[in-house]
């Protein structure tokens, strides 16, 4: 079994047991908040409301991103009901279209060997596996952006038919435009920024001449400029808030608050791209030894990662997810290394991943201390055996892969299934915490006490999952959060003052007007100090969820 990727029952038995893995954990966990309670709260009031154009969150307008995975998690919801599985299919569909479009650009590219390998490398990734079950844009940004690079690869690779460029182009030209849909102007400009500084890298001044830029155009404006047109027409002050707020602003200042040192994305690349950490410097030193005339390919892999990593590293906006579009690149780089590996290099990849499994056995059971209090200790402890679980996987993976490095494909392959699994127990064992971050537990006592009629409130706070899973919009009371731009634009949707809000509950208190409020803690005990009428109907460390109705 020396060439594995040339075994077409090998390779589908192996891709039918991934997929039955990957989509089973779309279901497995409640949506967390903040992304995957948000994400799926819009979408499921664009069902609701019918309307696909005006992107609303908490029934107030919500501009920050366009709408394309919106879209598909609303039309999954149309055809499969609410459910975990559904708010996370295009996310989970879309860390598929990564791997698939990695391994046909590898093939046809590098050869078949690398195709696979690059598909191994990506499916395992820590960051690639964990994001392709979280609902957030960012492996829907990623792979429409992959989608860009793979059909750039294919199209300019030496040799290619002007039949095959033209097609392979315009599958880069959509993915631009697709990105566009899922994340914002981001999805063309770092791509093209990308092109720019690999024409001056490598000297591959012809390669603009290749770009099929007048059909492409009208693909990219085809898929692009239907929603912003009719966004606009229907919300005069879209223009403003999505181009200047939240394009120019986010990345030239600090007005989201996530500021990061400028290496940020250092520890969070390291960590993500295990389990093959001991490959990660080989594989970009495979785009900088590429030279020879015509297009560069692996040069073109290089300069995607490096610039991209640098522009999110300069960003006054951060968080963990922005650097997932450099990983499909970096897997195809390691994989082209792979071709020449050595078996030391293979020996200190595993014995890496040995000692990160180690690291995990040895500080497991310290995972209960991070609890902050008596509530939490035992969530933490529930979730203890599953990093342990996943530590020992990649200790046990580690030493197969060792002892069988003379077989490059076999050790490769027992690293890639370690790291996949690894991943996923961790994520799954996550679900105890995700549920008390959701507020899950408390929904059945909610929903006893609710009728159509009930009208629900946030003092002070904004809960990001509860609204999903009540299937209710609620009035936000003196804590705007994100929605401040779309209060702005209908204040009467929320109670920007706690007193009229105090002055309104206590006069409908014991009515036949049923009211819900949901709150921190402390609003409850500075409400209860001043003698504010409320019914505890559920609580937990981080909520108080309270009824107008006094007790039956």
């Amino acid at each position: 079994m020396t060439d594995l990727y040339k075994s077409r029952p090998f390779v589908w038995t192996l891709a039918f047991f991934f997929c039955v893995i990957w989509f089973y954990a779309l279901d497995a966990r409640i949506l967390v908040p903040t992304d995957e309670g948000r994400y799926a709260e819009i979408a499921r009031e664009m069902v609701a409301t019918g309307d696909w154009v005006t992107t609303r969150l908490n029934g107030i307008k919500y501009f920050e991103k366009p709408p394309l995975q919106v879209w598909m998690t609303a039309l999954t919801f149309e055809l499969f009901g609410l459910g975990e599985w559904q708010a996370r299919f295009w996310t989970g569909l879309c860390g598929l279209i990564g791997i698939v479009a990695v391994a046909y650009t590898g093939r046809k590219v590098f050869g078949g060997r690398v195709g696979f390998d690059a598909a191994l490398v990506l499916a395992s990734s820590l960051l690639w596996a964990m994001l392709g079950h979280i609902n957030t844009l960012d492996m829907g940004l990623s792979a429409m952006m992959t989608l860009a690079l793979c059909g750039l690869l294919v199209a300019q690779r030496n040799g290619a038919s002007r039949a095959v460029q033209r097609n392979a182009m315009l599958v880069c030209w959509a993915g631009m435009a697709l990105a566009v849909m899922s994340k914002g102007l981001i999805g063309v400009v770092l791509p093209g920024a990308v092109l720019f500084v690999y024409t001056f890298v490598s000297r591959d001044w012809m390669i603009w001449k290749r770009l099929h830029a007048g059909w492409g155009l009208v693909v990219f404006f085809a898929i692009t400029t239907p929603w912003f047109v009719l966004v606009s027409l229907d919300n005069p002050e879209f223009l403003q808030f999505f181009f200047i707020h939240e394009h120019f602003q986010r990345f030239t200042s600090k007005i989201h608050h996530r500021a990061g040192p400028i290496y940020y994305f250092v520890p969070l690349l390291l960590l993500g791209m295990v389990p093959w950490l001991g490959l990660l410097a080989q594989g970009f030193w495979q785009g900088v030894r590429n030279r020879g005339c015509g297009f560069q390919p692996e040069k073109m892999l290089l300069v995607w990662a490096a610039f991209i990593f640098f522009f999110f590293s300069v960003s006054n906006s951060k968080l963990p997810s922005y650097i997932l579009p450099i990983f499909p690149a970096i897997a195809l780089l390691i994989a082209c290394y792979l071709r020449h590996v050595t078996q030391r290099v293979l020996a200190i990849n595993a014995g890496i991943l040995i000692a990160i499994g180690l690291v995990g056995l040895a500080l497991f059971n310290r995972i209960p201390l991070l609890a902050k209090s008596a509530f939490e200790l035992p969530l933490y402890t529930a979730y203890a055996p599953w990093v342990a679980a996943g530590a020992a996987i990649a200790v046990v993976g580690g030493v197969l892969a060792l002892l069988a490095r003379r077989h490059t494909e076999r050790s490769v392959l027992v690293i890639a299934v370690a790291g996949f699994l690894a991943s996923q127990c961790i994520m799954l064992g996550h679900d105890p915490l995700g549920r008390f971050a959701a507020g899950i537990d408390l929904v059945p006592a909610v929903s006893a006490e609710m009728t159509p009629q009930t009208h629900m409130y946030l003092v002070n706070r904004y809960e990001q999952a509860l609204p999903f899973y009540l299937e209710r919009t609620m009035t936000l009371v003196s804590h705007a959060d994100e929605m401040e731009f779309g209060l702005g634009q209908q204040p009467e949707l929320w109670i920007p003052d706690l007193e009229v809000f105090v002055a309104q509950w206590t006069t409908r208190y014991g009515t036949s007007a049923r009211e819900i409020a949901i709150m921190h803690p402390d609003t409850y005990r500075d409400l209860k100090q001043r003698d504010v009428p409320m019914r505890v109907i559920a609580s937990d460390p981080r909520r108080v969820i309270v009824s107008n109705q006094p007790q039956p």
